[in-house]
């Protein structure tokens, strides 16, 4: 079974498009969204990854909530996070999420747990979306697009 990459519409735009002034590069005539992952399962990062690249997404994979703050401060091609709630270091995903919004009030971001759910009501940020562990991979590919078309 061959199986075509999932391209969000409104988000993907073939040919003769030039490098993307906000997290967008050109791979194969398509412009490509660069999602920052915060995972420190090295499984479950493949899993994002793989999933990510599936659904026509670029990813750029880091495993602690510290340096995941420093990529969003001193980078702004990142139009979407997925992050764990639980990460290694003294940061959580939920300080990374906020972090991004400080940085950009639009931002998507899932969180992907499988413990923390019940406190998403209060910790996550607005219009962010929660996917408990294990999920399906189409599952993300489908949460993100639906964020990155409601904010676009």
């Amino acid at each position: 079974i061959h199986a075509e990459p999932i391209f969000p519409p409104s988000l993907c735009y073939p040919g003769g498009l030039q490098q993307g002034s906000r997290g967008e590069s050109r791979l194969n005539d398509a412009v490509k969204i660069m999602v920052l992952v915060v995972e420190d399962d090295q499984l479950i990062q493949a899993m994002v990854e793989e999933a990510l690249a599936d659904g026509g997404f670029e990813s750029a994979i880091t495993a602690s909530g510290e340096e995941a703050i420093t990529l969003l401060r001193d980078d702004t091609q990142y139009r979407a996070v997925v992050t764990d709630i639980n990460l290694i270091g003294k940061l959580d995903g939920w300080e990374v999420a906020r972090t991004a919004r400080e940085a950009d009030p639009t931002i998507p971001v899932i969180y992907m747990t499988g413990t923390h759910g019940e406190e998403w009501a209060f910790k996550g940020v607005p219009n962010s979306v929660l996917l408990k562990k294990p999920f399906a991979p189409a599952q993300l590919v489908t949460a993100l697009s639906n964020l990155l078309n409601a904010t676009s």
